[in-house]
């Protein structure tokens, strides 16, 4: 990956994520599909100038998806489930 921008997407606000947000230290983005957990970590790191602990990454698969009597598919989504270490924080407004 050329930039740490092109690595992370977007953050994932839903309910479970919240959740783990505030009770575990631990935030969720949508990734680049090719990105690994060492690229993962390096542009948390540099963007959000925080420490992370671990990473987990999660790849969901293209669903099957009908309108009518056209089929297709949903993309395909890579998540990263990003543990910080005790202090760092991120704010998501």
């Amino acid at each position: 990956m050329s930039n740490y921008r092109d690595v992370i997407k977007a953050p994932i606000i839903t309910e479970k994520s919240s959740d783990l947000a505030q009770n575990k230290n631990t935030i969720t983005f949508s990734v680049d599909t090719k990105a690994n957990k060492t690229q993962i970590k390096q542009a948390v790191e540099k963007i959000f100038n925080v420490e992370v602990e671990s990473v987990n990454t999660i790849n969901a698969k293209p669903k099957k998806k009908r309108v009518g009597r056209y089929t297709g598919k949903t993309n395909k989504v890579k998540k990263a489930i990003v543990k910080l270490r005790e202090g760092s924080s991120i704010e998501l407004n």
